[in-house]
């Protein structure tokens, strides 16, 4: 599931857009206040949706260079209620991928956000394993709880992708112990058990089942 940042001080029109985004398989985080939005910056998000004008005395445009500061490529949509091409010039230099001018068309608002968003992250998908809440980047090794990174070591990173890669498949001990640890390890294999104990903690909702005299298996 991606993840959407919507700054927007207009509570109504954020709470529609919110729905339809919503509605097409996103998630939605709000804001109203630029220095909010601001502050929510270095949390996983995958595109941001900035209304230029709003409540306080921060703008969209001062929030996009925030923005590119930690991330040169995360997809941004301008929105603004003023139709002009001065707005529109500098959100471009300033990294947009889009503008909207109000009011607009929430459906074309998700358009486009469909369309950005498979431009950008086509290659990616496959790389990105989504469960319950949870989201997996393969290819980064980190581990997102609705959208903020969690630690993981590498051994707790490697059973994880073990067992998501393999849902309903049954180890053993012996085989977790082969294919996280690798064939030259020797030691006792209760470190398997603590290992599992330590990514259930991180990942309540995981649903790594004992299976008693045997082994593990996601269900």
């Amino acid at each position: 599931m991606y993840t959407i940042c919507f700054v927007e001080d207009e509570k109504d029109l954020q709470s529609v857009v919110k729905l339809y985004l919503e509605k097409a398989g996103y998630s939605v985080i709000c804001f109203e206040k630029g220095q909010d939005a601001i502050d929510y910056i270095g949390n996983h998000v995958d595109l941001w949706i900035l209304d230029i004008m709003l409540g306080d005395d921060i703008s969209g445009f001062d929030i996009i260079k925030e923005i590119r500061k930690e991330n040169e490529k995360v997809p941004v949509i301008f929105t603004s209620a003023r139709d002009k091409d001065i707005d529109k010039i500098l959100g471009l230099e300033l990294g947009s991928d889009d503008y909207m001018t109000k009011p607009y068309s929430s459906k074309e608002l998700v358009l486009r956000v469909n369309n950005i968003i498979k431009r950008v992250y086509k290659n990616n998908d496959e790389n990105i394993i989504n469960y319950e809440n949870y989201k997996i980047d393969i290819n980064k090794r980190i581990v997102y709880i609705d959208s903020k990174p969690i630690k993981f070591t590498s051994l707790e990173f490697d059973l994880l992708i073990l067992f998501l890669k393999n849902k309903d498949k049954s180890f053993t001990r012996d085989d977790i112990l082969n294919l996280v640890w690798g064939n030259n390890y020797f030691g006792s294999d209760r470190v398997v058990d603590d290992l599992v104990r330590r990514v259930r903690k991180k990942l309540p909702k995981l649903k790594l089942d004992t299976i008693y005299g045997f082994g593990y298996r996601l269900s």
